[in-house]
């Protein structure tokens, strides 16, 4: 399971045969990459108020232990996970308190933290404040989302000189609670951004292992598709493959808000523009548009423009056609289904990548 240390699971269904509910097996269209949880930490144990008594000792000093740490609720990356589909069924993560200390100077036991585990480009907020509390980017990679309680102090703390027998102990903190969204954006090198039917899934397919659906209709792909792109060397880096952009998704028109989370995370930008396009700076223009709308920031990333389908095209039409494109940004005239250009294409990726890191 990839929540570790959770609390009981659902009971028996009422005039089931099964003891807990069955979940059907993963399918692609089953992608989440947004849920809210209800997280509680644990409690703090309280410190014990207790004197030294045994068969030697009538009158002992204090000897109260403290109480246990609450439990922590903690966020752990997963690079084998893809979404958050395994959270959609548990909507409350309750940790365990703190146990209370014992005489003899005995500490309570620590709750047992609660691990979630998560793909890695998530990020954790709360429901009433837009701001990412946590984010995790690599694989093992562990953050604290919520603190346990800390166990409050025994009485054997506070004896002193001219105190000799105290007779209190502090109480163990309260943990805390709260609604926490918990949202995906998918981590790649390079994302694919164009208008639906722009050959974007036909690309993808053609230069990776990834089978993503492909048809003659707009938004045939719903959700972000991933592949990786084997280049020179053994070296390689990740496309995804994002659902059509149109005009107005920065507004929430189409897929919307939904999947332009997941170009935030995307080091190059590929424009997929076909050859067939009535105007291709417009259409440029538009995706760019939407960008800026949605997170300016995204005007800062490196763009591409590969002109898709271009089998149709002579030498005399990519030529009128490179004069509409902007000259500071390199394009390539490609064909997914003839293979023409794509190797150029995966040098200028693997440039633009390597750069942009350094």
């Amino acid at each position: 399971m990839p929540i570790s240390t959770y609390w009981k699971g659902p009971k028996r269904l009422h005039n089931s045969p099964q003891p807990f509910i069955t979940f059907a097996p993963m399918e692609k269209s089953n992608f989440v990459d947004q849920i809210k949880i209800f997280c509680r930490s644990g409690h703090g144990g309280a410190g014990s108020k207790h004197f030294m008594r045994n068969k030697l000792t009538a009158m002992g000093g204090p000897d109260g232990g403290d109480g246990g740490r609450g439990a922590h609720i903690i966020l752990k990356g997963n690079a084998q996970l893809w979404t958050l589909l395994h959270l959609r069924y548990f909507k409350n993560v309750l940790a365990e308190n703190g146990e209370n200390g014992g005489g003899n100077n005995c500490s309570g036991k620590t709750g047992k933290d609660i691990i979630i585990e998560v793909p890695l480009g998530t990020i954790a907020k709360s429901e009433d404040a837009d701001i990412i509390e946590a984010e995790i980017l690599e694989h093992g990679q562990e953050i604290i989302l919520m603190k346990g309680g800390r166990g409050g102090l025994g009485n054997s703390n506070f004896k002193t000189s001219t105190n000799q027998a105290p007779e209190y102990a502090q109480p163990g903190e309260e943990g805390q609670e709260g609604i926490k969204v918990l949202e995906l954006k998918v981590l790649a090198d390079v994302g694919l951004v164009g208008f639906p039917n722009a050959g974007k899934s036909t690309l993808l397919s053609s230069i990776t292992a990834a089978k993503p659906k492909i048809a003659d209709y707009a938004f045939t792909t719903l959700v972000p598709q991933l592949g990786m792109v084997e280049y020179r060397d053994s070296k390689s880096f990740c496309m995804a493959d994002l659902p059509g952009i149109i005009e107005g998704a920065a507004e929430g028109k189409g897929l919307g808000h939904r999947f332009l989370r997941h170009i935030e995370r995307n080091a190059v930008l590929l424009f997929l523009i076909p050859a067939d396009s009535k105007d291709h700076r417009k259409e440029f223009e538009i995706l760019k548009l939407e960008l800026e709308k949605y997170n300016p920031e995204m005007l800062q990333k490196d763009f591409i423009i590969a002109i898709s389908k271009s089998d149709m095209l002579d030498d005399e039409l990519k030529a009128a056609i490179s004069i509409e494109l902007p000259k500071n940004i390199p394009h390539l005239f490609i064909s997914s289904v003839t293979g023409s250009q794509l190797q150029q294409l995966k040098d200028v990726l693997w440039n633009t990548i390597n750069a942009s890191i350094v």
